[in-house]
């Protein structure tokens, strides 16, 4: 069955205006990111893209407040980011679970350290186990669990924490070609149920098309915004139509030019 995401086509969630990044300092000065600017819309799900090592996880860890700018301004949901906070979910490239935490423990983590009930935050975690398909894992821990398993845990994680932003650092980059296909049908149905903006990494055309609202493509580092695409596609998306295919070539070329 087709659907389509609705975003607020009113209300801006995340504003990104000239971010800059350079590390280390005159001689040994590396420029990774060169006056990024960006917004995204509440319940939009946009794809930041390009060649690998060009900055994507370096704007990705800037807009988490895990990593400081050099220059510019970002605002979540209309507060200046300076640091980590609740408001902003993430999933890395590597899975980042507690080993001694089972499924329920690492879901729950955070509502735990919120100060929520027991009761209450084990069902609300419950519910996003049985969302990301792992109902019956709750007491596993992650070295009995498959990589694409992990990364549910993490996605599920993410989302229980209900924040206004889920960013994504490449999620499925470590995973064989079948899971990751599998997780990707698994993002896409979880979107459609959730409504959250999401802001999500990879250097992956496919990946890319399969699920975004928008593109945003970068290009190599110093990374500045090369282009962007509106993909204006019926979603699940068909990624060996004519319209996909289409879209890929051009993009790819894009890469190129």
């Amino acid at each position: 069955m087709e659907h389509t995401r609705r975003m607020n086509e009113d209300r801006i969630m995340v504003e990104c205006q000239h971010i800059s990044k350079v590390f280390g300092e005159r001689e040994t000065e590396n420029r990774v990111l060169n006056d990024i600017s960006i917004s995204v819309k509440e319940n939009e799900f946009v794809v930041v893209f390009g060649p690998g090592q060009c900055g994507k996880t370096t704007l990705l860890n800037i807009i988490a407040g895990l990593e400081t700018k050099t220059t510019g301004e970002i605002e979540v949901d209309g507060k200046i980011v300076t640091a980590p906070g609740p408001d902003r979910g993430m999933v890395y490239q590597t899975t980042a679970l507690f080993p001694w935490m089972t499924v329920m423990g690492n879901v729950e983590f955070g509502l735990k350290m919120a100060g929520m009930k027991k009761k209450e935050r084990q069902k609300r975690a419950s519910y996003y186990i049985d969302l990301v398909g792992l109902n019956g894992y709750e007491k596993s821990h992650p070295s009995k669990l498959s990589g694409g398993m992990c990364q549910r845990t993490g996605i599920a994680r993410a989302y229980c924490n209900n924040p206004a932003l889920i960013l994504m650092d490449e999620p499925f980059g470590h995973l064989d070609a079948q899971t990751r296909y599998l997780m990707e049908e698994e993002i896409e149905r979880i979107c459609a149920k959730e409504k959250k903006t999401v802001i999500f990494v990879t250097n992956n055309v496919e990946e890319a098309i399969y699920l975004a609202d928008r593109i945003i493509l970068l290009t190599d580092c110093p990374a500045r915004i090369k282009n962007e695409y509106l993909i204006d596609l019926p979603r699940p998306r068909n990624n060996v139509s004519p319209e996909f295919l289409s879209l890929r070539e051009k993009i790819t070329m894009d890469i190129d030019a």
